[in-house]
């Protein structure tokens, strides 16, 4: 290896340090669609709607979203994405619901939730690239208010992952690259649910734990001309085990001593959730020097998710969990990009994600499932060190219904709950700053 190439290779940690350094707290996004693994964490990839997600390469986020596109960055580049994001999660109370479970419809569980990332590109040599991703795509985190219709269900659930991807990237040949990325993910996971005292105030019970997951991605990226390109990646599952003691507080005597005798009252809870694995593949292609279009096709294996209900009926408590089955989701976009001038570029992109669950029985603490997306945006050339995007998406995700059955509230029980989130939506804003340093 030349020395220069091994004096870069020496300088790399003290940049990956100083990369690392600069990330505070990167927000999760609420559930929102195909799961509750998002493509948008305030990079231009909002903008496009996620379309040419693998096959973009243009900044330094594609050390997440394709590791091999580092070969195509020139020397040392930095994304910084940030964003808000604002979602209307209205529940809407239907006939059929135990009138003992009040008429609280829970007002909105999200609303505003800051996102984004911190990416970092090092080039070792033109052929050898190094990075490191700090952003969280995957999780929900939502709060109904107090003494709501469908609390013996869910009155608080957080499900958050956090990662952190150290990447390397080779250049095979003039066409060929190869990526590849450590997913070491922290997770946190959190719900509160009340529990049915029949008389009294309710009691609660809460679980609350956090523990680190690991996975790997691949890429491999194919240049064909400079203005066509072909990426495709595949993210393996990351396994998550969490465990906890079960909180309860406020119970009455006599449903205290019911959980006792059945065991439940000082019950650990083991929760196995997995990330689920997935493949896509996305296209880049240059029209003419103005007009490039990209497009993404991919799946996700979310029957492997293992997400759970949690709650118990008082009156004869058997189980904390019930397990819910899940559906694999494809995702597909389009999208294009359109130089105005030299220095301003326009974007736009459309999208859609399969359901992972039946529609007419979505869980209170998982309002999430079939998606579109709307996505446009802007890029701007400050110099040729420097330059920044704006980005705003629309994300609807229809009329979600809830049809659960439960014992009788007056003896104990989670009684029916009946009712949807109509219209759902959700708006992301977006703005990215990159550095050729």
């Amino acid at each position: 290896m030349p020395h220069d190439t091994l004096d870069h290779a020496k300088r790399f940690p003290r940049a990956l340090l100083a990369a690392l350094s600069a990330i505070t707290a990167c927000g999760v996004q609420p559930a929102a669609a195909g799961g509750i693994l998002l493509y948008e964490v305030g990079t231009a990839d909002v903008g496009l709607a996620s379309a040419g997600y693998t096959a973009r390469a243009q900044d330094a986020s594609t050390v997440f979203t394709n590791p091999a596109g580092m070969t195509r960055l020139d020397g040392n580049q930095l994304t910084l994405g940030a964003q808000l994001l604002y979602a209307d999660l209205k529940f809407s109370i239907a006939d059929g619901t135990s009138p003992l479970l009040g008429n609280n419809d829970g007002g909105n569980p999200v609303g505003w939730f800051p996102g984004g990332g911190l990416f970092y590109s090092y080039s070792v040599s033109p052929d050898v690239k190094l990075g490191v991703a700090a952003t969280g795509n995957f999780g929900l985190a939502l709060k109904y208010n107090d003494g709501w219709v469908g609390r013996y269900y869910a009155h608080e659930s957080t499900l958050i992952g956090m990662s952190v991807l150290p990447s390397v990237a080779f250049r095979v040949s003039d066409k060929l690259s190869l990526g590849a990325s450590l997913n070491a993910m922290w997770s946190k996971f959190k719900t509160v649910v009340a529990v049915n005292n029949i008389i009294g105030p309710d009691g609660q019970l809460e679980l609350d734990d956090n523990t680190w997951g690991w996975g790997g991605n691949l890429g491999l990226l194919y240049e064909a001309s400079p203005g066509s390109r072909f990426g495709i990646t595949y993210n393996s599952r990351v396994k998550l085990d969490f465990g906890a003691p079960v909180q309860w507080s406020g119970l009455a005597p006599g449903v205290s001593a019911l959980l006792r005798s059945r065991g439940l009252l000082d019950a650990n809870v083991d929760l196995g959730m997995t990330v689920p694995q997935g493949v896509q593949a996305s296209f880049y292609y240059e029209v003419d020097p103005k007009w490039a279009l990209l497009g993404s096709v991919g799946w996700q294996q979310w029957s492997r998710f293992g997400e759970v209900d949690i709650g118990v009926s008082s009156d004869d408590p058997i189980a904390l969990t019930a397990n819910r089955n899940y559906k694999d989701t494809w995702h597909v976009a389009a999208g294009a990009q359109y130089r105005v001038s030299d220095p301003y570029t326009l974007m736009f992109g459309i999208a859609y994600d399969s359901a992972f669950q039946d529609n007419n029985n979505i869980p209170v603490a998982l309002p999430a499932n079939a998606a579109w997306r709307f996505g446009i945006g802007g890029q701007k050339e400050e110099s040729k060190t420097f330059n920044w995007g704006w980005s705003a998406e629309y994300l609807y995700g229809g009329n979600l219904h809830t049809t659960v059955s439960g014992r009788p509230v007056l003896i104990g029980g989670r009684g029916d709950l009946m009712g949807s989130f109509n219209h759902v939506g959700s708006l992301f804003f977006g703005a990215n700053f990159n550095w050729r340093l």
